[in-house]
């Protein structure tokens, strides 16, 4: 399909994928194009990565493990932390639950939905669930919880807090289930205005966790952490019968080596924070309602039918579920490569 000169104009704020990947990612892929080293992770940059990230997080013991993408890296994990009659607890609104096409339950575990509150799941809440689940004399019949599931920055770009963190973690130790976190947008998150949770405050309170490339300047990739290793033994064969790993390894070693030199990975999601508030105050200045106070790249607006149609046709963003009779929830994503001359732009058109 040829492009049209009106393609090429479009301004896109679809979501944070959009782009390749950061400049200092290319320039070293292309540098080190030619070399030879051991495949599967087993080189040089890889294995300097997994310190790097491993030092980031405080936890020098933790394991770290490279996989190709978000749904492959949710879908492999949950399945290893998971027994046969086991469920993931999530939020009505995760993204393993609306946007992974079935993956989880695709593997034989059901997705339990707990409700949620700004995107979020309270440690109330799953405390009462696997309360009332033992409760239950049938219980041996149902699929028991066997973890929880968050994802940080959330589905509606909100945070959790440190001390939401904290609640949740004790509740799931209480419980002896593992916490997960999906950070496909993690660094989003981490470099957001005022944030009191810290890479290190993540490895204490979540058992298992991965650090998002894919949506953070890589071309791909995430690198999973693992803070209690026992949890998820045999990781490696079943990350290959999820379709998840690399034979070029190095792809995925290297970028995260590049992003976590010289704090590479928030200083580029700095600047996606910051024109995602410089589009909010437009919106907000403009008269706009916004729909969910977000403090991330995901900026959530309620837009006119006809103003949706009026700005579709010079800029690409989402509806966030199905078109109201007049107005409806539209989602823009700002990401590290955002121009700030495209954010002029389309705070011109409001």
């Amino acid at each position: 399909m040829e492009l049209t000169k009106k393609d090429l104009s479009m301004l896109h704020f679809d979501s944070d994928y959009m782009e390749g990947a950061h400049q200092e990612i290319m320039r070293r892929l292309m540098e080190t194009n030619l070399e030879q080293t051991p495949g599967y992770g087993n080189d040089k940059y890889t294995v300097h990565a997994k310190q790097l990230i491993a030092e980031a997080c405080g936890k020098p013991e933790a394991k770290i493990h490279f996989l190709v993408g978000g749904t492959q890296t949710n879908a492999t994990v949950i399945d290893g932390l998971l027994a046969h009659h086991e469920g993931v607890l999530s939020a009505d609104t995760g993204h393993i639950n609306v946007h992974e096409a079935g993956a989880i339950e695709a593997n034989g575990h059901k997705v339990l939905e707990l409700p949620e509150n700004n995107g979020k799941v309270m440690a109330e809440d799953v405390k009462r669930f696997i309360e009332d689940f033992y409760r239950d004399e049938t219980y041996e019949h149902m699929v028991a919880p066997g973890m929880v599931y968050i994802s940080n920055p959330t589905e509606l770009g909100t945070l959790y807090t440190l001390e939401e963190l904290k609640e949740l973690s004790e509740v799931c130790r209480n419980a002896n289930i593992p916490l997960y976190m999906d950070g496909a947008r993690l660094g989003y998150a981490l470099a957001s205005d005022n944030y009191d949770v810290t890479l290190e405050d993540i490895a204490k309170y979540c058992d298992v966790f991965y650090i998002g490339g894919t949506k953070v300047g890589a071309l791909f990739g995430e690198a999973v952490v693992v803070t209690r290793p026992e949890l998820l033994k045999n990781f490696f064969p079943l990350s290959k019968q999820h379709g998840a790993v690399l034979a070029k390894g190095r792809m995925l070693g290297l970028q995260f080596e590049t992003l976590f030199t010289d704090n590479l990975y928030i200083k580029i999601a700095r600047h996606a924070i910051d024109m995602a508030m410089k589009l909010k105050k437009a919106f907000i200045d403009k008269g706009y309602r916004m729909w969910i106070d977000s403090v991330t790249n995901q900026q959530f607006v309620l837009l006119p039918n006809n103003e949706i149609d009026r700005l579709k046709q010079d800029a690409s963003f989402e509806l966030w579920g199905p078109r109201g009779e007049k107005e409806t929830v539209v989602r823009f994503v700002t990401s590290w490569a955002t121009k700030e001359e495209d954010v002029d732009k389309l705070i011109s058109l409001l």
